[in-house]
């Protein structure tokens, strides 16, 4: 089971109820009593009719270009996107490509300690799954970063997809991988690209020759 949340411009605020007038004190607090109880219970509950992919599923934040969304645990801004036939890595080294060099720009910050953020995922209108190319060295993209409680820092991921991957895309941001037992409901942002089959042809007919990563 996935869960998905639109992210808006602001946080919702939850609030509680207020208990009802003219209860005794001890009244209430045995109705709370047996109110936790029966929460944990259903709790254990459905944590064991949870499948092995249920338990595994993401929490997945969406979103769309330019928009700031808050997993909470990250934050991530999907900044530009472009395309290229080749990536120039160093002033003796340049990897060409005989499909089409998806490159983005995304800024990324945590809220309570740092992160690096892994290379994502990059999702098409038929939902086939695209890793990040590792023709390019990751020690060059966002993902050599450091994503450090309230400081945004900005930097390029890489796709080398088919020009037919770009209608529909989605790009899917996500912490590493943990060493430790997976994480139920883990955080994701998805990014909406905003292509729809005209623009993605326009993007992908119209590519720059070379994307120097040399730094000026």
């Amino acid at each position: 089971m996935t869960a998905t949340q639109q992210v808006s411009a602001e946080t919702p605020v939850r609030r509680g109820r207020r208990p009802a007038r003219g209860r005794r004190d001890g009244s209430r607090a045995l109705n709370a009593v047996l109110g936790l109880l029966l929460a944990g219970g259903a709790v254990g509950v459905q944590t064991l009719a949870l499948s092995e992919n249920d338990y595994k599923a993401p929490l997945t934040y969406v979103g769309h270009k330019g928009q700031v969304v808050d997993a909470l645990r990250f934050t991530v801004r999907l900044d530009s996107f472009s395309t290229a036939r080749a990536i120039q890595t160093s002033s003796t080294k340049t990897i060409e490509t005989d499909q089409v060099f998806l490159v983005v720009r995304a800024s990324a910050k945590s809220s309570l300690k740092p992160y690096h953020l892994a290379q994502p995922v990059l999702l098409d209108g038929e939902g086939r799954r695209f890793s990040a190319t590792d023709r390019i060295d990751s020690g060059l993209t966002l993902a050599a970063k450091w994503a450090q409680p309230g400081i945004w820092v900005a930097g390029p991921f890489f796709f080398e997809v088919p020009a037919s991957a770009l209608a529909g895309a989605r790009v899917v941001f996500a912490p590493p991988a943990s060493a430790l037992p997976v994480e139920p409901y883990a955080p994701e942002v998805e990014i909406d690209l905003g292509l729809d089959e005209e623009a993605a042809r326009r993007l992908a007919g119209t590519p720059q020759a070379v994307y120097s990563l040399i730094k000026n």
